[in-house]
C-alpha cells in the first residue's frame, strides 16, 4: 500500500478542512451542511408523526426548518445527529461502490427536487437549493465515475467536517437554538448537548477512516 493510499482519508480531510477556510468556494458546502441540518428536522418530524411547513436557508449559512406536531425531542436533538449521519451516509456510500455513488447523486437530486417543490416557500432558500441542486447535477454530469466516487467523499467530509464545528457556535451564551431546546425540554445543561454531537461527529470520523483504510487494501 502505497503512502497516499494508506492516508487518503486523512488527506482528503485535511483538504476539506482547507477548502472551508476559502471565502466564497466554501459558501457552497456551508450551504449543504445547512440544508442537511434543516432536512433533519424535517424528516424527524415526519418520521414521528408531524410535518414540514418551511425550509429556509440564508447566505451565511444558517438555517430554519419550521414543523408541526412530532417530537419536539427528537426533532431537536436529530438536527446536528442527522448532519453527522448525512456526512457519514455520503461518504461511506461513494467509499462503496463507484455505480452506487451516482444511484445516490440521482437520490440527493430528487431530495433538493422534491424541497424544492414542497417546503421552499421563499426567493431566497429557493436560489440556494437551486444551486445546491445544479452542483449536485454538474458532478453527476460532469465527472467520471471514479471523480465523482471522490468527489462525493470530499463532500461527505466537508459536511461531516461542519457538523463537527457547527455546535461550538452554539457556546455564546446567547441560549438559543437546539442546544438551548433541549435543555429547556431535559434540564440538561446545553453545553452536555453540545459536547455529545461534538462527540459523536469526532467517533464518526475515526470510524470512517477505518473504513476508508480497509477499503484502500
Amino acid at each position: 500500500m502505497t503512502f497516499s493510499h494508506k492516508f487518503q482519508f486523512w488527506l482528503m480531510f485535511i483538504a476539506a478542512i482547507i477548502i472551508l477556510q476559502l471565502p466564497f468556494i466554501s459558501i457552497p458546502f456551508k450551504w449543504l451542511e445547512s440544508y442537511f441540518h434543516e432536512i433533519s428536522h424535517g424528516l424527524t418530524a415526519l418520521l414521528t408523526g408531524g410535518s414540514i411547513v418551511q425550509i429556509q436557508l440564508f447566505p451565511n449559512g444558517a438555517g430554519l426548518c419550521t414543523t408541526r406536531g412530532g417530537s419536539a425531542f427528537f426533532i431537536s436533538l436529530m438536527g446536528y445527529g442527522g448532519a453527522i449521519l448525512w456526512g457519514c451516509l455520503i461518504f461511506y456510500l461513494a467509499s462503496s461502490h463507484r455505480k452506487i455513488a451516482r444511484i445516490f447523486s440521482i437520490l440527493l437530486i430528487g431530495l433538493l427536487a422534491s424541497s424544492i417543490l414542497l417546503w421552499v416557500r421563499d426567493l431566497l432558500t429557493l436560489s440556494i437549493v437551486i444551486f445546491l441542486l445544479m452542483l449536485v447535477i454538474a458532478q453527476l454530469k460532469y465527472s467520471s465515475q471514479k471523480y465523482l466516487q471522490m468527489l462525493l467523499q470530499l463532500t461527505g467530509l466537508l459536511v461531516l467536517i461542519n457538523s463537527l464545528m457547527s455546535p461550538l457556535y452554539l457556546l455564546d451564551g446567547q441560549a438559543k437554538g437546539d442546544g438551548a431546546a433541549l435543555a429547556n425540554m431535559t434540564y440538561i445543561p446545553e453545553i452536555i448537548w453540545i459536547a455529545i454531537w461534538f462527540m459523536a461527529a469526532l467517533l464518526a470520523t475515526y470510524r470512517l477512516s477505518k473504513i476508508s483504510l480497509r477499503s484502500t487494501r
